[in-house]
């Protein structure tokens, strides 16, 4: 069975400019996974394993998300994840929405209606950058504040519409779209 997860696709400039900023900190920290300029992205909901019948059942529910409009979101600066000398996860920001806060519930309700678990984990949308440490030193705090400094452009990121993704671990990209939801016009 595949792996699927739902969330915001971002635009090429977007992905471009992210690009950039993985190829700065690969200059200066160690990680064993640097996900692909395409497959950046905000993560609404993490599915893991879905057979056909409940991935049909999955891609009927979520239709719901019309019902919500179209927005912006604020993306830019650097952040982590996880002990600060050795951070599992390097991320680029994304500013909290009322209108994004909706979209991910929403997302959450569709999937509990068909037997998925609630994620227990406060809800902190974020663009991951690098993830599994793997350097021999920890990270020197000069070295963080330096990134954190020459990082923090900041963008608008207008999001129209949701994806739900399949994972193919052994492609790079290793995400493919296999629906697009999209959210209500703004008037």
């Amino acid at each position: 069975m595949s792996h699927y997860f739902i969330a915001i696709h971002l635009p090429e400039e977007l992905q471009q400019l992210l690009s950039k900023w993985q190829q700065i900190v690969k200059e200066h920290l160690s990680y064993k996974q640097w996900p692909h300029m395409e497959d950046l992205h905000v993560t609404l909901k993490f599915l893991g394993e879905v057979d056909d019948n409940r991935l049909k059942q999955l891609r009927h529910e979520l239709q719901e998300v019309n019902n919500i409009p179209a927005f912006d979101l604020g993306v830019g600066g650097i952040g982590m994840f996880g002990n600060p000398k050795k951070p599992r996860v390097i991320w680029s920001g994304v500013k909290g929405n009322p209108v994004l806060s909706s979209l991910q519930q929403t997302v959450e309700e569709c999937c509990l209606r068909i037997n998925y678990e609630r994620e227990n984990r406060e809800y902190r949308p974020h663009i991951t950058l690098a993830k599994k440490w793997n350097g021999a030193s920890s990270l020197n705090d000069d070295t963080w504040s330096r990134l954190q400094e020459q990082l923090n452009e900041r963008a608008m990121l207008h999001v129209k519409e949701m994806v739900l993704f399949r994972i193919h671990p052994s492609k790079t990209p290793k995400y493919e779209v296999v629906e697009r939801y999209p959210l209500k016009p703004e008037s």
